[in-house]
C-alpha cells in the first residue's frame, strides 16, 4: 500500500502538476495583460502589451516585490526572527544600526507597539 501512495504522488507530479502550472501561468499572464491594456493606455497613454510582455511584467513584479507566496506576508519571517532573539541580541542589532546609520528604531517601535 505504501508503494501505491508513492506511485500516485509520482503520477501527480509528472502528469498533473505541469499542465496545472502552465494553466496558472497562462491565466496570470492573461489577467495582467487585460488589466494593463484595460487601464493604463486610457489613463496614462502607455502602450498596450502582448501576452509575453505581460508574463515578463508578472515575473518582474515577483522578483521586485516577492508576491504570490503561500507563506503570508513577507515581513512575518523577520518579525518571528526578531521575537526569537534575546534582549541582548536585539540591543546588539540596534547598536550596529546606530553605528552604521546614526539612529535606530526606539524600543517601542521595534517591538511593534
Amino acid at each position: 500500500m505504501r508503494n501505491w501512495s508513492k506511485r500516485k504522488r509520482r503520477l501527480f507530479l509528472f502528469l498533473v502538476a505541469p499542465p496545472v502550472f502552465l494553466l496558472f501561468v497562462a491565466l496570470g499572464g492573461g489577467v495582467v495583460r487585460e488589466l494593463w491594456n484595460g487601464l493604463l493606455p486610457p489613463l496614462f497613454g502607455l502602450p498596450r502589451v502582448t501576452f509575453w510582455q505581460a508574463l515578463g511584467l508578472l515575473a518582474l513584479s515577483r522578483i521586485l516585490f516577492g508576491g504570490f507566496g503561500l507563506g503570508g506576508d513577507s515581513g512575518s519571517h523577520y518579525r518571528r526572527r526578531w521575537e526569537a532573539m534575546t534582549p541582548e541580541e536585539r540591543e546588539r542589532i540596534r547598536q550596529r544600526m546606530r553605528d552604521r546609520w546614526g539612529s535606530a528604531p526606539s524600543t517601542s517601535e521595534s517591538q511593534g507597539q
